[in-house]
C-alpha cells in the first residue's frame, strides 16, 4: 500500500497495491510500520459501519474537540461516495481549506483524516456502505458539526443533498 499526502498536511489517500492471480487479488488496506513511518495513528480502538440507502445522502460535517480529538480511516466498502475534509487545525497555515475525494468499493482507496479535521460525505451511489477506524472513543460532550454548505468553507459539493438529519442541516454558521 502507498501513503499519499494531500495538500492540507496530515491528510493522506491510502492506496492499495494489488497482487491479482486467477483466485482475484489480495491487497494490504493498513499497515501499522507504514502508519507510524509517516507519524500517523497506529491504534484505532473504535470501528464503524455507516449504510445509506439513499443516492444524495449526506453525512457531516464532524469532528471531537480536544482532549477527545480523533483521526479516522475511511473507506467504501460498497457503493461511491464523495469524502470532504476541512482543515480546523488553529495555527494551521491550511487552516479552513477543504479537499473532496472520491472513494468507492471498487477503487478501494481509503482517506486518513487527521485530528483537528471535519469530515463528511455525500453518497454517489444507492446503498453505500461506509467503514471507519477511529482513534478515539465517541465523547458526546466533545462531538461537534458544521453545516455542509457553511460559506466560511465554501465546499464544492459534486451534488445537493437529497436526505440530511436535521442536526446535520442546522448546524449554526462555523465561527473561526
Amino acid at each position: 500500500m502507498k501513503l499519499e499526502e494531500t495538500a492540507l498536511p496530515g491528510a493522506f489517500v491510502v492506496r492499495p497495491e494489488p497482487h491479482e492471480d486467477e483466485r482475484g487479488l489480495f491487497a494490504r488496506t493498513y499497515d501499522e510500520a507504514t502508519f507510524a513511518a509517516a507519524g500517523l495513528r497506529t491504534r484505532f480502538p473504535q470501528h464503524s459501519l455507516s449504510y445509506n440507502r439513499r443516492t444524495g445522502t449526506l453525512r457531516g460535517l464532524h469532528w471531537q474537540e480536544a482532549p477527545h480529538q480523533e483521526a479516522k480511516l475511511v473507506r467504501c466498502t460498497r457503493g461511491r461516495l464523495w469524502d470532504a475534509i476541512v482543515d480546523l487545525r488553529p495555527g494551521s497555515p491550511t487552516r479552513l481549506a477543504w479537499l473532496g475525494f472520491e472513494l468507492s468499493a471498487e477503487s478501494r482507496l481509503a482517506l486518513y483524516v487527521p485530528e483537528g479535521f471535519a469530515h463528511g460525505f455525500v453518497t454517489l451511489a444507492d446503498d453505500t456502505e461506509v467503514a471507519y477506524l477511529i482513534s478515539a472513543a465517541q465523547a458526546p460532550d466533545a462531538a461537534r458539526g458544521a453545516r455542509w454548505n457553511d460559506p466560511v468553507f465554501g465546499i464544492a459539493w459534486p451534488c445537493e443533498p437529497a436526505v440530511i438529519s436535521a442536526r446535520d442541516a442546522g448546524y449554526e454558521d462555523f465561527v473561526p
